[in-house]
Formats: C-alpha cells, sequence, structure tokens
C-alpha cells in the first residue's frame, strides 16, 4: 500500500513536472538560445560576436528610454499603490464599520475589469475633449483643454494614476486576509499599555504583515517591470516614445516592422534579470529571521 501511495505520488508530480517544462522552461531556455542569434526567423545565424544583441541595448535610445520609464513607474506607482492598499485594509477591517462589504467590493471592482476596456476608458477621461478636462473647465482651474496623453509629462501621470486605481483594491485583499489572521489578543495587551492607533499599527500591524508585503511588493514589481497594455492602449507608447514601456518595447521589437526575435529575446531577459534581482534584494531587506 505505501509503495502504491508513492508511486501515484510520483505520478501526479512527474504530470506536473513535464508540463512546467514543456511550457515553462523550454521556452525560457529557447529564448536564452536565440537572444544570441541574429537574422530573420526564418534564416537565423548566431551572431557575431555572440553577445552582439545584449551590446546593441546600450546603443538603443529607445531601450533605454523605455527602460526609465519603466522604472519611473516602478518607483513612484509601486509605493503609493501598496501604501493605500494597507491603509485601505487597516480601515475596512474595523467590524464596527457599517457597508464595509459595499465599500470592499467597490474598491476591488476596477481590478476585475478587463485590461483594455479600462485603458480605453482612461483614455476617453483623459482625451481633450473628454470629463476630466469638462469639468476643470467648469471648476475655472484650467481655462483650455489639456492634453494630457499629449504631453510627455501629463500622459506618464495618467498611466501611474490608471495603474493605482486599478490594482490598489487587488492588493488590498490579500492585507485584508492577513490581517484577518491576526491575533487581536496583542492588540488588546497594547491599548492596556498605553499604545495608540498609530503605534499599534507600526509595531504591531506592519511587522505581523511583513510576509504579505513582501509578496505584494515582490508581485507588483513583477507586473510593473512586465507593463504592456497601459502603454499600448493609453498613449501608444507616444508621444515620441517618451511613455513607452520595456515589455512594449519587445513587442514591437518582435513583431512590427521587420521582426527581430533575437534582439527581442535579449531584451527579455534583461527583464527576467531584473525581476530576480529586485525579488532577491526585497527579500533580504524583508527577511528579519536570524
Amino acid at each position: 500500500m505505501e509503495k502504491r501511495r508513492r508511486a501515484i505520488g510520483w505520478a501526479f508530480l512527474l504530470t506536473a513536472s513535464i508540463m512546467i517544462f514543456i511550457f515553462s522552461f523550454y521556452p525560457m531556455v529557447s529564448a536564452l538560445i536565440t537572444s544570441f542569434k541574429t537574422g530573420s526567423s526564418a534564416n537565423m545565424k548566431w551572431a557575431d560576436p555572440w553577445y552582439n544583441n545584449y551590446l546593441r541595448m546600450f546603443k538603443d535610445k529607445t531601450f533605454i528610454m523605455s527602460l526609465k520609464n519603466t522604472f519611473l513607474y516602478l518607483i513612484i506607482q509601486v509605493p503609493v499603490m501598496l501604501v493605500l492598499a494597507i491603509l485601505l485594509a487597516q480601515l475596512l477591517n474595523n467590524p464596527n464599520l457599517k457597508f464595509r462589504g459595499l465599500y470592499r467590493t467597490c474598491i476591488f471592482l476596477p481590478c476585475a475589469i478587463s485590461l483594455v476596456s479600462y485603458a480605453l476608458i482612461f483614455r476617453t477621461l483623459f482625451y481633450d475633449t473628454g470629463m476630466i478636462n469638462t469639468i476643470l473647465m467648469k471648476l475655472g482651474i484650467i481655462h483650455e483643454n489639456v492634453k494630457w496623453l499629449g504631453q510627455t509629462n501629463t500622459a506618464r501621470g495618467v498611466i501611474i494614476f490608471a495603474l493605482i486605481w486599478r490594482w490598489t483594491g487587488y492588493n488590498m485583499v490579500f492585507y485584508l486576509a492577513g490581517l484577518q489572521n491576526l491575533d487581536y489578543s496583542v492588540y488588546e495587551a497594547a491599548r492596556i499599555d498605553g499604545a495608540n492607533g498609530w503605534d499599534t499599527f507600526w509595531h504591531i500591524t506592519v511587522p505581523q504583515l511583513r510576509p504579505v508585503i513582501i509578496m505584494t511588493f515582490i508581485m507588483s514589481i513583477n507586473g510593473t517591470l512586465q507593463l504592456y497594455d497601459e502603454s499600448v492602449n493609453l498613449t501608444n507608447g507616444g508621444p515620441a516614445g517618451t511613455t513607452m514601456t520595456m515589455s512594449h518595447h519587445i513587442y514591437n521589437t518582435a513583431f512590427q516592422g521587420k521582426a527581430n526575435f533575437g534582439y527581442a529575446s535579449a531584451l527579455s531577459f534583461v527583464v527576467f534579470i531584473l525581476v530576480a534581482i529586485l525579488a532577491i534584494i526585497n527579500l533580504k531587506v524583508g527577511d528579519k529571521r536570524d
């Protein structure tokens, strides 16, 4: 019976392992090999020198711009989004709050909307004659239509705002789940000792939520470094490529104009390395175990 159980267990593991290898590891290895090649997909050959695609990145102004844009979105959007998410989770975890189920649903709903749909909604809102300009003009804040998506800084701001609007509720759910698993006897002891709301939040809630915070930070970094839909559907990388993300540039390199799968594969591995490095740093900084 024991041998039979082990055989069944290995059968399940083998099936899953084969699928992971076919759909994950094999494409990764294949892309790595492709990153050292050049030419069209039908007639690819080894680059000379073999690292030429990686060397080319330093001269690619579009890639450098997309790298700067992606990190700008990362540095601003991720901290703001996660801070808002944890504050909202703390607020909506209050059992005495009325209609908290409704509030939770309303905040979570944006991440249930299709990526393309929500990007098009924001594009309509921030169009030259869209609702945002109309409201601001009626309030007397502006006197002529602002080209939100036609100027570099405002277009970047719209992308950041759209990301925060969409993903804050998603991360809030993780924090809510973490808060509901905390031992409230610790809070009662802190209140007896005279701790106020801020003290209990900063010295009790945040430390106990550290594993959840690390997880959401890594997921948010991973998602932002692979950002594609907002760049394509909101601004199409414009104006003049100043809002383009790395994933958008990779797509254009691989499928737009003269396809270059070798260089696109090299760019993809740079994104992979950046995600891995930032995830390792985040784990090291967040791991407080002795």
